[in-house]
């Protein structure tokens, strides 16, 4: 099959990415058993790049479902990971405890396939009002069965809760202490996970969440809503403070505002930004119609467009200082190198 013309917003990336450094490491977990016969679990698994010239600051890229999903766009070009290792930004890729390459769990659970999962995608991701009806304009290739093929494989259980959420925050927020200074880019349920990892580490010094279904709420604002798979997290006012420390976007791509689903999890997102600068902080919601991109799903940054949607990332960061070069010319040494 043969490869299909960059899309707008996507320039020819042949450029040679150069790197200084890459591996692996795991971070979290707990020890169970006793002398003689234990186990090492729950804990996650970081994948990282550091290019030549690497900025300060890092990218930690989480979705909740699939490591895939920032390493190709849907017609298997190039992912947030290679866009932005190409701007010189350090990559780390995660998966959470219990999920893809980090699946050794303290717990015992059980996995039952579920049925129609492809069909729920197709509608919970926005390609379309049902299952092989897509949006005019969709930033799919919608006539390439491999490229559908492909994005209903990259996935794995989610383990959706948010004891769990909880669970992954403590861990990512120990590689991020590894790490030093990151902007965590999420998706999906990772937007709940990262708000929770930042009141872990205060080396967490910005949050992209791309269309979160979950949230952390302070315990003071007279909520009283139970806990679904997703959220809400409700924490003490002064750990919600730390979330004011930080610039938060939230993110929403297109065909959002009418969805039954989608549109009140976006308000809701507005609701927190406007409590978050209420209390002294910086967060903004921003749908990327209103921006000028058309066609995004629920995965922007696998979108054909997702060149476009890379540089409002390069937007944000640059407003908030946060894509400077280190003043020296030497690249200092990571901690999981030493």
């Amino acid at each position: 099959m043969a490869p299909e013309p960059p899309a707008a917003g996507n320039p020819p990336s042949d450029d040679v990415i150069t790197l200084v450094r890459q591996g692996s490491f795991e971070a979290g977990g707990s020890v169970i058993g006793t002398a003689g016969a234990t186990t090492h679990c729950d804990h996650g698994h970081v994948e990282y790049q550091i290019p030549l010239g690497r900025r300060e600051t890092s990218l930690f890229l989480w979705h909740s479902s699939s490591a895939a999903a920032w390493q190709r766009r849907w017609d298997g070009g190039p992912g947030f990971e290679s866009i932005f290792l190409r701007r010189k930004f350090p990559v780390y890729i995660w998966d959470g405890p219990r999920v893809g390459r980090a699946n050794f769990g303290c717990v015992a659970y059980s996995y039952t396939p579920p049925q129609g999962a492809d069909e729920s995608s197709f509608r919970a991701w926005r390609f379309g009002p049902s299952p092989g009806v897509w949006f005019d304009g969709v930033q799919f290739p919608t006539r390439d069965a491999d490229a559908w093929d492909q994005a209903m494989r990259a996935r794995y259980d989610e383990f959706d809760t948010v004891e769990n959420a909880r669970l992954e925050a403590k861990a990512a927020a120990a590689a991020i202490d590894r790490i030093g200074p990151s902007v965590l880019v999420t998706n999906s349920a990772g937007g709940l996970r990262a708000m929770l990892a930042a009141l872990e580490s205060d080396k967490v010094v910005g949050i992209v969440a791309y269309e979160t279904p979950g949230l952390v709420w302070p315990d003071d604002v007279g909520e009283n809503r139970r806990a679904g798979k997703y959220g809400p997290a409700f924490v003490s006012s002064a750990e919600f403070a730390k979330l004011t420390r930080i610039p938060i976007q939230f993110v929403w791509g297109d065909n959002v505002r009418a969805s039954a689903t989608w549109g009140p999890l976006a308000r809701e997102t507005e609701r927190l930004a406007e409590l978050i600068n209420a209390r002294g902080g910086s967060a903004e919601v921003l749908h990327l119609p209103d921006a000028g991109l058309h066609g995004n799903t629920h995965l922007p940054f696998a979108d054909l467009n997702n060149g476009a949607v890379a540089d409002l990332l390069s937007q944000f960061l640059a407003l908030h200082g946060l894509d400077r070069h280190p003043r020296e010319t030497s690249v200092p040494q990571a901690k999981e190198d030493r």
